[in-house]
């Protein structure tokens, strides 16, 4: 048997994978498959290769169901949010927060009602002090 990887960032694929299982609370290769031929046809093989290799990387666990195996998240969306965005952080904008923050304001997509949800959850977090 093959022993546990160590924890990494998601790859592209990866990640829509887990997005299914956070999504769904997990299953089988089958019931996570039919989530994912939603977007895209894939092949059963492919997905559960890409399940072991997430499981045996410590994002999924798995325990048999009958003659199937059940895959489940091993760590909740927001803590993978959480490191995803420090990693982010640290590598891309030199561990500065505020630089993270003032490129993604600075966007022209980002709309004023976004600008508007963004001051109301600083607003929250800072206790209204401001105002």
């Amino acid at each position: 048997m093959r022993r546990k990887q160590e924890k990494t960032l998601l790859t592209e694929v990866e990640l829509e994978f887990m997005n299914v299982v956070w999504e769904t609370g997990g299953g089988t290769v089958r019931d996570i498959l039919a989530q994912l031929n939603k977007v895209q046809e894939r092949a059963y093989t492919s997905v559960a290769t890409v399940l072991k290799i997430m499981e045996q990387k410590g994002f999924l666990t798995s325990e048999r169901a009958d003659r199937a195996l059940v895959y489940r998240p091993a760590i909740p969306k927001a803590d993978y949010q959480k490191t995803t965005l420090k990693n982010l952080s640290s590598k891309l904008f030199n561990d500065t927060p505020a630089a993270l923050v003032a490129r993604l304001v600075d966007d022209e997509d980002v709309t004023n009602g976004m600008l508007e949800e963004m001051r109301a959850l600083l607003d929250e977090r800072l206790g209204d002090h401001g105002t």
